[in-house]
């Protein structure tokens, strides 16, 4: 190219990077706000948190709705400097903005946290209260924010008594090895003067008892759990709640995430472990509710005394299983075990159970699920004795019962299903002598494949409702082993099966 065609080229080339910056400049003319801004809600409740732990990050967003590009003057913490609460906004962390851009018809973040020392009062819990003031004087607005704080014992592992435990192995033969330590004698005594919460395996001492009273909030931090190890054990003395919402004197073990979002989370924590030589455990009115496994409970043939005793108790929405057992003895009554993403109960290698007016349920929706409601399997040259009374057994699935790998020679002589609900597919196992429902030395006085008709399921209420088949269906000689059901109503006329009796409104 010549290069007086190369000169009017360049021009106008230059001339267009300028049209185009020039085009692209704006200059704004910003506004104060007069109290005309918007918000996404208008309390901020960051929920429960324990003393000295941080809250989860909660946001709000500020609109401007106006044609106008506005300047916010100030944005503070009513408690300023001395505030429990912390704010970000748009990206920017402190106490005190001024002269915020807002454009119009534009918004704006704030993120919220905060840590609160409840040893500024004498209470085990109390609301802590604070607000965002954007502008002041006659054009303030304010969002409160609002925070429930509960004092809590701390039990955690110190360089000292932090020590490697190996619960056992895996059913694959992997070792299970988690990190504990082992509870003082002044520990052993929970009760309900304030709630605990637990960092690693807190481990009961060989020989000792772990008593738990009645109402006593246990929460457990991620990959923590209990461990009764060879000759310890735990005493549970819940009772029956008169509130449903506060169940204030029942036991409940539960992770320590208080944020509603996790309020249904599975696998927040790891599990309750029973040693083969755990004896004589008894849990009453305890409700375990998204563990990774609720309670892992072995055994031996040698045990004399029975390993563990369940009464009135729930455990809920585990990742795994509910309640796994190996080569354990377990009697239970009004138990719900419900919800697992694998079985809600899984029976192994030998064990000895007996299970009265019980619920085994398992309704899963976070996923696919893993295993049936109930699974008993022997891999074992010890005998499986199992025998459910008065029991219910069902699900979202076609088969919630499976039974494999036992020895109907030896076996069968011990496995009974009595007046019980069972939800199979049976054409899906015709030959198999285990799913003869004919044979009443297995199951005298079945029912397949009827509805239950909880009041809830999914979300973990298994009260029977009118039009249940469950009622009037139980044995009442086997009633008169369990009179009262869970909420201790006299069932020994025309019992309804599973946990609960039902009451006609």
């Amino acid at each position: 190219m010549k290069a007086n065609q190369l000169k009017p080229l360049c021009f106008f080339i230059l001339f267009a990077f300028v049209w185009l910056g020039s085009s692209c400049r704006k200059d704004f003319d910003y506004e104060d706000s007069t109290g005309n801004l918007s918000f996404s809600k208008d309390t901020i409740f960051l929920d429960t948190v324990f003393t000295n732990i941080g809250s989860s990050t909660y946001a709000l967003k500020v609109y401007n709705t106006s044609a106008k590009d506005l300047q916010i003057p100030s944005i503070t913490l009513e408690n300023g400097i001395e505030s429990f609460y912390r704010i970000n906004v748009d990206g920017q962390a402190g106490t005190t903005f001024l002269n915020t851009p807002l454009l119009a018809k534009d918004s704006l973040y704030i993120f919220i946290e905060t840590t609160v020392d409840i040893s500024t009062t004498n209470q085990k819990e109390f609301l802590y209260l604070d607000a965002i003031r954007f502008d002041t004087g006659i054009h303030e607005q304010k969002i409160p924010l609002v925070t429930l704080v509960k004092d809590a014992i701390f039990l955690f592992p110190s360089d000292i008594n932090q020590n490697t435990l190996k619960l056992g192995t895996t059913d694959n033969g992997e070792e299970i090895e988690v990190t504990g330590f082992e509870l003082s004698d002044d520990q052993l005594n929970f009760n309900n003067e304030k709630a605990y919460v637990i960092y690693g395996y807190a481990t009961v001492p060989k020989n000792k008892t772990l008593n738990i009273a009645a109402g006593t909030r246990v929460y457990f931090h991620e990959n923590s759990g209990l461990y009764m190890q060879d000759s310890s054990n735990v005493i549970i003395q819940g009772q029956k709640s008169y509130d449903a919402i506060a169940l204030e004197n029942e036991v409940i073990f539960e992770g320590d995430r208080l944020e509603p979002a996790y309020a249904n989370t599975s696998g927040q924590w790891g599990t309750v472990w029973f040693d083969e030589n755990s004896v004589a455990n008894k849990l009453n009115y305890l409700t375990i509710k998204n563990a990774s496994i609720g309670l892992a409970v072995n055994g031996n043939t040698n045990t004399v005394t029975e390993n563990l005793s369940l009464k009135n108790t729930q455990i809920y929405n585990s990742a795994s299983v509910n309640l796994w057992v190996k080569g354990a003895s377990i009697s239970a009554e009004n138990l719900v075990v419900a919800n697992a993403g694998g079985s809600s109960v899984n029976l192994k290698g030998g064990s000895a159970i007996s299970f009265i007016h019980s619920t085994i349920a398992n309704y899963w929706t976070s996923g696919s699920r893993t295993g049936p409601a109930l699974q008993i399997t022997n891999d074992t040259d010890q005998k499986t004795t199992a025998t459910f009374g008065n029991c219910i057994i069902t699900g979202n699935s076609t088969t919630e019962l499976l039974i494999a790998n036992l020895d109907m020679n030896t076996d069968a002589l011990g496995i009974q299903f009595t007046n019980s609900m069972v939800t199979i597919n049976a054409e899906n196992f015709t030959g198999n002598p285990w799913y003869d429902f004919q044979n009443e030395a297995l199951y005298k006085n079945i029912i397949l494949n009827e509805e239950a008709a909880f009041v809830d399921p999914i979300k973990n209420i298994f009260a029977l409702t009118a039009t249940s088949f469950a009622l009037d269906k139980g044995d009442v000689m086997l009633a008169t082993q369990a009179p009262l059901d869970i909420n201790e109503v006299d069932r020994t006329t025309l019992p309804s099966l599973g946990a609960y009796q039902y009451i006609p409104e």
